[in-house]
């Protein structure tokens, strides 16, 4: 992954607002509380995660699952491992 590309994913993930949060799983019909939204944005912007480092990527379903809960994380891999396929990008997550 050329580091440009690096950058913005980590970037968006930083700067990633509580309300972003709530659309998204809104719109991909995941579980979220307008409080767990701001938990896990605060979370993410105090953070270091590089998500294309599969340690980084765990560590992050982790805290997500302590927000939320173990259900909330997995659909939330599931559709990370669905659209990094549907993107064609994933020699850029191993």
């Amino acid at each position: 992954m050329n580091g440009l590309t690096k950058r913005i994913i980590i970037s968006k993930l930083k700067n990633i607002s509580a309300k972003e949060i709530t659309e998204y799983a809104h719109k991909y019909h995941i579980s979220v509380t307008e409080d767990q939204a701001k938990l896990i944005s605060s979370h993410l912007q105090r953070s270091s995660y590089d998500p294309t480092i599969a340690e980084d990527r765990a560590q992050m379903l982790k805290k997500l699952a302590q927000i939320t809960d173990i259900k909330t994380a997995k659909a939330c891999q599931q559709l990370f491992h669905k659209m990094i396929k549907e993107y064609g990008v994933e020699n850029y997550f191993k």
